[in-house]
């Protein structure tokens, strides 16, 4: 059995893998200062609720872009005798073609492989995480690229910080843009103002990559991730074509069978 860790900035998501396919997922907050004994007890808590043990893990397969914690996993790994694959620039089986390839989130590159694999090119994968990022998928298949915005709830939380009178919020979708009240406003002003954020920039960069790949932006493959994808509201992100919440999951997955031999994943034969 796969263990497909996604370490970001806000939670860790656990994905199981058997059989080619994901049979559970699970997710914890992040804490940077986690030490490797901490994270250990933390993923043997987060796969007991799905009855397993590290001790039924065959491999590991991680995406991280927090550097402490991945020096912390990789030592879990050693520990208990578990081969791991790190995805990186590096490691993962992509052409990546920024001027900085080091400097691209282990994250967003497995994202373009498994919206290549599962969607085909060319595409753009929408994530929205503690930032909000695009990435491009050429029609060859390489990553190209994308744009990073602040996420929704980074947002939030300085909003509610920096101001003397605006609260924390829940974030229904709104049925009006015009708020009677402070907290509607703030619903209103967040939830459309992102969807328009993310709709305004999902057709601008579909656009160049189309003009690049000649081919209509129509033809250019949007899919939709991330721990707020699920959200109600996402649904009306405008352009968006899959909504995908375990994609990460499933391109590690990807990664771990092309690198290092593992069962194959459903689906990723394109």
């Amino acid at each position: 059995m796969l263990l497909a860790v996604d370490i970001g900035n806000t939670n860790i998501t656990l994905g199981l893998v058997e059989g080619g396919a994901i049979v559970a997922t699970r997710r914890a907050g992040t804490h940077r200062a986690a030490t490797a004994d901490e994270l250990e007890h933390a993923l043997e808590g987060l796969l007991a609720l799905d009855d397993h043990r590290l001790a039924d893990i065959a491999a590991m397969a991680v995406a991280s872009v927090v550097p402490v914690l991945t020096e912390a996993i990789e030592a879990v790994a050693v520990r208990r005798r578990i081969p791991i694959l790190v995805a990186n620039a590096g490691s993962v089986p992509i052409a990546v073609r920024v001027d900085r390839p080091g400097e691209v989130g282990a994250d967003r590159i497995v994202n373009a492989l498994a919206a290549a694999r599962l969607y085909g090119t060319p595409a753009v994968v929408v994530d929205f995480g503690t930032a909000t990022t695009l990435d491009c998928v050429s029609a060859d298949g390489a990553y190209v690229g994308g744009a990073i915005a602040p996420g929704l709830e980074l947002g939030l939380e300085a909003l509610a910080a920096r101001t003397a009178k605006l609260p924390r919020i829940e974030l229904p979708t709104p049925d009006r843009a015009i708020g009677r009240d402070t907290v509607s406003a703030m619903q209103a002003g967040t939830v459309f103002g992102y969807q328009a954020l993310a709709s305004g920039l999902l057709a601008r960069v579909r656009a160049e990559l189309a003009e690049t790949a000649g081919v209509a932006p129509g033809d250019v493959r949007a899919i939709l991730t991330g721990g707020l994808s699920a959200a109600p509201w996402a649904r009306d992100v405008a352009g968006v074509d899959v909504i995908d919440p375990d994609l990460t999951l499933k391109g590690l997955a990807i990664v771990h069978q092309l690198v290092a031999g593992g069962e194959p994943f459903a689906g990723s034969a394109r």
